[in-house]
């Protein structure tokens, strides 16, 4: 004789069903594009440009490859939205940091923070992207972006007009190398040292110039 199911066995059914409903369902649109992107990232960061395939792009994000070119129309196109989307991230957490008021240690904060999220994405932008001929100059462009918000915020506190554009520049390179070497070799739990230790060393680089304190 088949004993009905217990009230804890119709519970224990129900929250399996569930499980496996929010594994399987669709993603929204714009989940999937994010899902795809950092699946592209990945494999675009250790295979290059010519050697990464849609197949493998849609392998590493989980999904077969015609539901890849339903949001993107081409390798290519795929691989500027990598750059654009970690460009985007960046000006978002920078512009969130600047409405908060947390000044020091705001450029590195806000890399590091994209840079967690999407490591290979991040690597793209600012390591690879610059050796891919198709790429370079979309890749310079970005960057310059970068510059420009530094360069504004170093006008504030260096006097000579004519070390502006060049510290803006250093000021990059630095908080850029700074977190790409991070991921590289730093520990996840001390990311706020990493925060702190270059914000100490941006300091002294301004004061060196002749700038002012940003306290």
């Amino acid at each position: 004789m088949v004993k009905a199911p217990t009230a804890t066995a119709k519970l224990g059914s129900s929250r399996t069903n569930k499980l496996v409903h929010r594994l399987t369902r669709p993603l929204p649109r714009s989940e999937r594009q994010e899902s795809i992107l950092l699946g592209a990232g990945t494999t675009f960061a250790r295979g290059g440009y010519a050697a990464t395939s849609m197949e493998d792009i849609a392998a590493a994000s989980g999904i077969t490859k015609l539901i890849v070119y339903r949001h993107f129309d081409s390798k290519e196109d795929l691989y500027n939205a990598v750059l654009d989307r970690v460009a985007t991230r960046l000006a978002e957490e920078f512009v969130s940091g600047l409405t908060d008021g947390r000044r020091p240690g705001l450029g590195t904060r806000s890399f590091l923070a994209v840079a967690r999220e999407n490591p290979d994405g991040f690597r793209l932008l600012w390591r690879h992207a610059a050796r891919e001929p198709q790429f370079a100059t979309h890749a310079e462009e970005l960057r310059e972006k970068v510059v420009w918000a530094a360069r504004i915020l170093l006008a504030e506190r260096i006097a000579d007009t004519s070390l502006h554009d060049w510290a803006a520049e250093t000021v990059v390179g630095l908080i850029v190398e700074s977190v790409l070497n991070w991921l590289d070799y730093g520990d996840p739990a001390r990311d706020d040292e990493l925060v702190e230790m270059t914000a100490v060393s941006v300091q002294a680089m301004v004061t060196a110039w002749g700038g002012t304190s940003s306290d």
